[in-house]
């Protein structure tokens, strides 16, 4: 076949695993239909370009090598279908799917085999893949009776992290818990457990409390997981947590070892999220390594001791995408060398995707798929170029810069689209943690081979890493703290995207545009910064977030910014951060705390890291009991936020009942500290907001109180008194809570109040033209409350 032919053929198939997103990222099993109507439309669609592109381009292919090109995308969608995760008939999640099933509120046991090894996660528990073939449930009629029964499915499990101790893959074990439907994205920007889930080929969740071993005897299956484990632990036993785990990361992939997360954010903060991921720079720095020792031998034996390493180092790190790219293109080297032929780099690129797309069509909609295919081809394309330019400079140095430029030019656009926010010295970072970066990976790979021969001897040349390991650790903690090294830029559209790309893919081609690149730069920061400064200015919209039981609100006018949180850590780190960082939020104007216990003012250390705050208003300080503790407490908490926020040139003021704090166009007044209750005036609105309350509270409320014309009364979901709601008469009711009290509802549809609670809806949004809308779809008006 020809090669350019070849070339139009991977194309069309890739472009056409590209179409499935028009119907959405797989986050859900979509019906045949809609693929069927895609994949004619595509047909229809590509017939007529066949037809026309031959007139207007006479030196291209032919007409039949189009047809087939349109065969090809439509082939691809379908093949997409076909591949997608389908849960079987006896699949553990049709469990959940049976209405009648007593298992959704008790606990079951389910018997399977390991398959992965244990991690933790950010809430310290234990997290495994387990492949699930028995389950065992109490029977409805009889509860000492046991039903057991075979079933299949893969199953996301969570236990107590001492429950994991010992486990590994291919171990059968039990694990009794509690089944769940994974939840998708409840706030904007939050994290879309479902999908994750979808992609994984799981579709249920395992919250496990205690984890048996049927067998009390059982053989440690032979693995490469196995082998991975001896040079973790080799590597751990002189540098210590949490050195030891970051030399394994930079040689294994994050993926592989159990890294804590306070290493990895702050990596990732640094635009050093690469540094901890296996890749082609892996690839390379092994493969040198191999041809460099063997030159003496016989190229037939290169090649076999060249791949033999090469499946081994896949397997280790786990079969990542990224690592089996750069694998294949290994692979076609070898294949070179001992053909002694010359490799065409960006053919060998799209090789690799094509054959790895294959394989996996879903690696498609990956992410860390996606960002080692685009910094790999900016190597590929931009280094050359880059390092022309910067001539003027030491041949390594520009060499060093170039590479830094080139991968991160072409991810940038990419991780706007997904993360929201770009790390400013990133590019600085790179440059001067590159010979740090090279020393310790190539000793991290000395050290594993050591490990292999002798774990003491792993663990000497570990250790003689420590220094290195400690002054990469320092540079990127520098950085991190140095005033603006992350800016949240806010979601950019699916058209600034391929825009940004195009502008990019030019200055590559276009030699005239790649002298004129400080116009496509402008250009390119236009596109970007403009509309989002334009939506700011003119954008007033109110968020409720989605939590548990804590309320937060997020006011955004014309540019201001005021947030309410009585949430905790957790809340702020999986809610609001998040939500912030995709509205590209860098500072808030006004932050008022409305909890005071301990846990929930945690959750503003979070916040004050990673956000200045002009002025700062805390509700709170009155709403503790008078003991000992709770007063020292409050007296430490309160001098750790004031002294944030000053830190911050920022004001911290003490709000007493009576008072009104005044938000640019918004005005909110503190009626009450204990019970805590706030009156909202937006857009001439009236809000009033209810903190926990008892029954007989809500009743003097009701009697001593002479409440405004409310339009929306919003609480945290517990029962409201009908004698409160008949004082208020409210026309909206927004509930911040997985469940609401029945008694409560029934009078809000009794009193014909409309009423919105985020554990159905997940985050509300109101702006004066469109009202209110929800984050998920309202299938079912009347669906099950408790």
């Amino acid at each position: 076949m020809n090669p350019a032919n070849g070339i139009l053929l991977s194309l069309a198939y890739i472009l056409g695993l590209l179409f499935t997103g028009s119907l959405g990222l797989p986050v859900q099993v979509v019906s045949w239909k809609d693929y069927s109507l895609v994949a004619l439309g595509t047909l229809a669609l590509g017939l007529l370009a066949a037809i026309t592109i031959p007139r207007y381009w006479r030196t291209g292919p032919r007409p039949r090598l189009w047809l087939a090109a349109v065969i090809v995308v439509a082939l691809a969608i379908i093949y997409f279908q076909a591949r997608l995760p389908q849960p079987a008939a006896n699949d553990i999640s049709q469990l959940l799917n049976s209405s009648n099933s007593a298992s959704q509120v008790q606990l079951i046991t389910v018997q399977g085999k390991v398959k992965s090894t244990p991690r933790l996660t950010r809430s310290r528990r234990g997290q495994f893949w387990l492949k699930a073939t028995q389950l065992s449930e109490l029977t409805s009629r009889d509860s000492n009776g046991v039903i057991t029964k075979g079933v299949t499915g893969k199953l996301y499990v969570t236990v107590p992290l001492l429950q994991t101790t010992g486990l590994y893959p291919g171990q059968t074990i039990a694990v009794t818990g509690i089944l769940y439907q994974p939840k998708p994205a409840a706030n904007p920007g939050a994290f879309d457990f479902r999908a994750y889930l979808l992609r994984k080929g799981a579709f249920v969740g395992l919250s496990g409390r205690q984890v048996n071993f049927p067998d009390e005897i059982q053989k440690q299956h032979r693995g490469l997981w196995r082998i991975r484990q001896r040079i973790i632990r080799s590597q751990i036993r002189w540098l210590g947590s949490p050195k030891g785990q970051l030399l394994s990361s930079m040689i294994l992939g994050r993926r592989a070892v159990d890294l804590p997360y306070d290493v990895r954010d702050q990596f990732i903060e640094a635009g050093l999220a690469h540094v901890l991921a296996a890749s082609g720079f892996h690839i390379s720095l092994i493969l040198g390594s191999v041809l460099a020792l063997m030159q003496r031998w016989g190229t037939r034996t290169q090649f076999s001791i060249g791949i033999s390493t090469l499946i081994v180092y896949v397997g280790l790190t786990g079969g990542q995408a990224s690592v089996m790219r750069a694998a294949i293109m290994g692979l076609g080297a070898l294949i070179a060398l001992v053909t002694q032929r010359q490799v065409k780099p960006l053919g060998s690129l799209l090789v690799a995707v094509t054959i790895l797309l294959l394989f996996n069509p879903l690696w498609i909609w990956d992410i860390g798929f996606q960002l080692s295919f685009l910094a790999t081809l900016g190597l590929l394309v931009t280094v050359s170029p880059l390092t022309k330019q910067l001539d003027w400079l030491p041949p390594v140095i520009a060499s060093v810069i170039a590479v830094s430029l080139a991968a991160s030019l072409w991810t940038l656009p990419l991780q706007l689209y997904f993360f929201y926010k770009i790390a400013t010295y990133s590019v600085v970072v790179n440059v001067i943690c590159a010979p740090l970066i090279v020393i310790i990976s190539l000793g991290g790979f000395i050290s594993a081979i050591a490990a292999l021969i002798l774990p003491v001897a792993g663990s000497a040349m570990a250790w003689l890493l420590y220094y290195p390991i400690e002054f990469l650790l320092g540079i990127v903690k520098f950085f991190n703290d140095l005033p603006g090294s992350s800016v949240a830029v806010g979601k950019i559209s699916i058209w600034q995207l391929l825009l940004l790309y195009g502008l990019i893919g030019i200055s590559c081609i276009s030699r005239r545009w790649r002298l004129r690149w400080w116009l496509v730069g402008f250009v390119a920061v236009t596109f970007v910064v403009l509309p989002a400064w334009q939506t700011k200015l003119t954008k007033f919209q109110v968020n409720i977030l989605a939590t548990d039981q804590e309320q937060v609100l997020v006011i955004q006018d014309q540019g201001q910014v005021t947030l309410l949180n009585s949430g905790g850590e957790d809340t702020a780190t999986f809610a609001v951060l998040p939500f912030l960082q995709q509205q590209g939020i860098n500072q808030i104007d006004w932050a008022i705390a409305l909890n005071a216990r301990p846990r929930f003012r945690s959750s503003w250390d979070s916040i004050l890291a990673s956000l200045s705050v002009k002025t700062f208003f805390d509700t709170t300080v009155s709403q503790l009991p008078s003991t000992t503790a709770t007063e020292s407490y409050s007296k430490i908490s309160t001098l750790s936020i004031a002294g944030a926020v000053e830190s911050q040139q920022g004001n911290y003021q003490l709000v007493a009942s009576g008072e009104t704090m005044s938000l640019g166009s918004i005005a909110i007044k503190l009626i009450s500290a204990e019970p805590p209750m706030l009156h909202m005036h937006i857009r001439d609105q009236n809000w009033l907001i209810f903190g926990k309350m008892t029954p007989i509270v809500q009743k003097q409320l009701a009697i001593t109180s002479n409440f405004p014309q409310t339009k929306v009364i919003w609480w945290s979901g517990e029962s409201l008194t009908p004698e409160l709601l008949n004082a208020v008469e409210p026309e909206i009711a927004i509930a911040s809570s997985n469940t609401i009290d029945p008694a409560t509802v029934q009078l809000l549809q009794n009193n014909k109040t409309e009423l919105y609670w985020t554990g159905h809806d997940g985050a509300i949004e109101w702006t004066p033209k469109k009202g209110f809308q929800t984050t998920l779809e309202t299938v079912n008006n009347d669906a099950k409350l408790m």
